[in-house]
């Protein structure tokens, strides 16, 4: 059985990199949601069906024991129901995992008294950030600002326009004391170092960028580690499969450039 990781898009192929670099001996199936990207600006609802009909597929035809959902948006509007209600009544014996939480015990441990978060419009406004983070810390700052046209630069291969788009939002944090700017979309590690040098010439000093295409494969590994039930079932072949429900030119040459890998092979899916 296999390892699936799931975005709205070509983010994830990020996080899917992380994870075969850590894990090389694990098959994975990445499957981005290229049709319907971008997510931030839809409905919870919207979101739920989406990420639903994208994560059965993985299930049901792709074989998967775990699936990571590597996108922010559909963590917060997606995860709980579909590990409270989806997963017992159709797949008991399979898991769903999200990014927020293995982020916010990111944060956490860095012991971090006030923190930014740049996200999408809906995972700003649903404010599950600052409620995880304040469930563990109660007297931790939080100042979250959306970034929501990091997405579209990022699946048309725009970077030549990103740096005064980077810049716009960085300005967002004037004034503020924080320590951290968490990336709480799967796609804006692309453009962490854009970032962190947009930090520190708007905001005249060096601040931590919290990406997380540099730790979820450590929680990964110890989430197996803590449950040998759903590793053993787990092949280690070595094989990867990425997928998209959408596919043009531009999106082939965008996951070539995100995976850092002229050979991946990326196939149309109809969900």
């Amino acid at each position: 059985m296999n390892i699936g990781t799931f975005d709205s898009g070509l983010g994830g192929l990020l996080i899917t990199k992380s994870l075969i670099e850590a894990m090389p001996e694990y098959n994975f199936c990445y499957l981005g949601d290229t049709l319907h990207v971008p997510y931030g600006a839809r409905s919870k609802e919207v979101v739920y069906t989406f990420t639903k009909n994208c994560i059965e597929y993985l299930f049901e035809k792709k074989d998967c024991k775990l699936i990571i959902i590597a996108c922010n948006t559909a963590t917060f509007a997606a995860l709980r129901k579909l590990q409270q209600t989806y997963l017992p009544q159709k797949y008991p014996d399979r898991r769903i995992l999200g990014v927020i939480v293995p982020t916010v015990e990111e944060v956490i441990g860095k012991k971090y008294n006030s923190v930014g978060l740049l996200a999408t419009h809906g995972t700003v406004n649903s404010d599950v950030y600052g409620i995880e983070l304040k469930k563990r810390n109660p007297d931790i700052k939080l100042y979250s600002r959306s970034a929501p046209l990091l997405v579209p630069l990022v699946e048309n291969n725009a970077d030549e326009f990103a740096m005064p788009i980077i810049e716009s939002y960085v300005k967002q944090f004037a004034n503020t004391d924080i320590e951290a700017i968490i990336l709480g979309c799967t796609h804006y590690p692309h453009y962490k170092t854009q970032i962190a040098t947009a930090t520190e010439k708007i905001l005249g000093r060096k601040i931590d960028i919290i990406s997380q295409d540099e730790f979820l494969s450590v929680s990964l590994k110890n989430y197996l580690l803590r449950h040998p039930e759903i590793d053993k079932d787990l092949s280690k072949d070595s094989k990867y499969v990425f997928e998209i429900t959408d596919i043009n030119d531009a999106y082939i040459s965008q996951a070539k450039a995100i995976f850092g890998n002229d050979n991946i092979v990326v196939q149309k899916v109809d969900i």
